[in-house]
């Protein structure tokens, strides 16, 4: 990809399936990633597997759902490793539960992850991209954002919110040079994925549903996702902006 090579890359939830994945291929572009992610371990250890590639990586263990202590992460990444160039809104959680069945504190928490997360680091770092009139945001929704999910209600409300988010910061912000555009991944072999089937009570039952709903037979992999976001973030989209792409297996086709 054009454009990458150097440049300081955030990516939220880090140190999980999609986003590990995301962070080497950003190091092998020869860009110097930030894996921020709550686990310190997690993020510690995809620090080791870019070091160990030849890469350039720092580990930013923090709570994106606290605002002064995620703008204090912002301040630090960018006194210590440089501007940031790239913010990738990866964080993300949910579980299996019908909303009649859910409760307010479990709203909550998926409001707080998936939703208020991404505009606690978002803020700061648009701040201080809107100074040098420059900057790409990639965020991670989901497909269930886009047409609904049975058993994810708040899950899907945060991700329509983080696409309608996007959109409307893309318009904000275009004659300053920042874009902003959103990958959903469909359904994606990752831990959040087992904790979601194993709260659904039929695991294996949903496992055969979900990879017989994929046009392409099978589901996703954290592999099959960094390619659609290292692509918004590079110069080859420079003129791209407010857009949303799926990544499914051709589980859902937008016009």
């Amino acid at each position: 990809m054009n454009g990458l090579k150097g440049k300081v890359i955030v990516v939220t939830g880090g140190g999980g399936g999609i986003g590990s994945a995301t962070c080497c291929r950003f190091a092998e572009e020869g860009a110097r990633v930030v894996v921020c992610d709550i686990a310190e371990d997690a993020a510690a250890a995809v620090v080791e597997r870019i070091a160990a590639a030849g890469g350039e990586a720092l580990a930013l263990p923090v709570d994106l759902t606290d605002f002064e202590a995620t703008s204090a992460a912002v301040a630090r990444v960018e006194a210590e490793f440089g501007a940031v160039d790239v913010l990738v809104n990866n964080v993300g959680w949910d579980l299996f539960v019908p909303f009649l069945k859910s409760q307010p504190d479990f709203w909550t928490k998926l409001i707080d992850i998936n939703l208020r997360a991404v505009l606690n680091i978002t803020h700061p770092v648009l701040a201080r991209m809107a100074e040098r009139r420059c900057g790409r945001i990639v965020s991670i929704a989901s497909d269930a954002g886009r047409v609904g999910s049975s058993g994810e209600s708040v899950y899907a409300a945060c991700k329509a919110g983080v696409i309608a988010f996007s959109k409307t910061l893309a318009r904000e912000h275009a004659r300053q040079g920042i874009t902003f555009n959103v990958v959903c991944p469909g359904v994606t072999e990752t831990d959040m994925l087992e904790s979601f089937m194993d709260a659904s009570g039929n695991k294996e039952r949903l496992r055969e549903a979900f990879t017989k709903a994929v046009p392409m037979g099978r589901m996703g992999k954290p592999e099959d996702l960094p390619g659609a976001i290292l692509f918004f973030a590079s110069d080859d989209a420079a003129f791209i902006t407010g857009q949303v792409i799926s990544v499914s297996g051709g589980l859902t086709m937008h016009g």
